[in-house]
């Protein structure tokens, strides 16, 4: 990209952030402060002074940091920190690269765990070594744009935003720092979520308490990268340098990639998954541009939120279930045979042949009365 493009596309990125949070800021300003304090959907706002303050260290995806599944307490300040990371990044067994945009390096960014009526504190950092502005839109949070409006940084700077978390939920959160710029930061790879749980835990679908083994997170990552004269996936120097030929083949709405974690096999093999047999494993599966259908070879889905949203009752024994892009769906399952299960975008395609396939391998006893080979193949008689 020459230099007058790169002025111009930074330009255009500067000044879509900038009327976000101008036209925000305005309307926050005529809010009486008391009014922005309160969480109408659970009651006014304690004394934050008051609340204790737990810093948790963030972990990268597929796991989750350590948490109480059910809330020790009253409400709390949860504080994260997250280093936006511009990196270039290797999607397939090709060494297909692309420049991605990240939330502390890995695509999804990492997933956080709070409890409902717990705030959310997140230090946000741009370094210096940055070419873009980035910001975090909290799908979570309420007013402000997500918090995009208030979180808007340039290389070089950081941002601390704090949100109450009201709703109990899956819930996806982006980088969205306005205009044409939302979408190709999104799809670059800055995107991630948080879970919300309720403060007495998860209930299955007969309200009974359900505890989970194990927890992963799967973030759902569509890319789209150019081809040169020869069909070659494209290589660039930075970011910007590959915008405006990204651009193109977005507008396209074909992905050329949907891969699980960020790249073809980033969950298969020695990345697969484990759990043992009788473990109920919780999977968080976000999708933050595409709708997907998950489905668990050999497994079904014992309770899922589909929208991720646990003020609602868990559909049960799915076979398949759906994600609404932009969101995030929560499953459970108790693993009762042992081997390689495959999870996917049922979207066959998208799984077989782009890469939506991630593996769990289950150790333990294998059930003859669950299934049985009856007759080995042999010769038709």
């Amino acid at each position: 990209m020459d230099a007058a493009k790169a002025i111009t596309l930074s330009r255009r990125t500067l000044l879509a952030g900038a009327a976000i949070v101008g036209a925000v800021g305005a309307a926050l300003s005529t809010v009486p402060a008391q009014a922005q304090e309160t969480a109408p959907e659970t009651g006014p706002a304690p004394d934050l002074a008051s609340l204790p303050r737990v810093k948790v260290d963030l972990v990268a995806p597929p796991f989750v940091h350590p948490h109480d599944q059910v809330a020790v307490g009253g409400p709390k300040v949860v504080q994260f920190t997250m280093t936006i990371e511009e990196k270039a990044m290797v999607i397939d067994d090709y060494g297909t690269t692309v420049q991605a945009l990240t939330f502390n390096g890995s695509v999804p960014g990492p997933l956080m765990v709070v409890h409902q009526d717990d705030y959310v504190e997140l230090t946000l950092i741009n370094p210096e070594t940055s070419t873009l502005q980035h910001n975090i839109d909290f799908h979570a949070a309420t007013g402000a744009l997500g918090g995009g409006a208030l979180t808007l940084i340039n290389p070089g700077e950081q941002v601390v935003l704090r949100f109450r978390a009201t709703r109990a939920g899956a819930f996806v959160y982006h980088c969205a720092p306005g205009g044409a710029m939302i979408p190709w930061h999104v799809v670059s790879g800055m995107n991630g979520a948080i879970l919300v749980l309720p403060r007495n835990g998860l209930t299955d679908a007969a309200g009974k308490p359900l505890v989970y083994d194990r927890i992963y997170y799967v973030g759902e990552q569509d890319f789209y990268i150019p081809r040169d004269e020869n069909g070659d996936f494209k290589t660039y120097d930075s970011p910007s340098d590959g915008y405006e030929d990204m651009r193109a083949v977005m507008l396209g709405l074909v992905p050329t990639h949907e891969v699980f974690n960020g790249a073809v096999g980033a969950l298969t093999g020695d990345n697969a998954l484990t759990a043992n047999v009788g473990e109920t494993v919780l999977v968080v599966h976000s999708q933050a541009n595409r709708d997907t259908r998950p489905h668990l070879i050999g497994g079904h889905g014992d309770n899922v939120w589909p929208g991720g949203k646990f003020a609602n009752a868990p559909d049960v024994d799915l076979e398949t279930w759906f994600v609404a892009g932009g969101s995030a769906g929560v499953a459970s399952y108790r693993f009762l045979q042992p081997g390689i299960y495959a999870y996917v975008n049922h979207n066959l395609i998208e799984a077989v042949e782009l890469g939506a396939t991630a593996h769990f391998k289950v150790e333990g006893e294998w059930d003859p009365d669950l299934m049985t080979q009856v007759a080995a193949p042999g010769p038709i008689v």
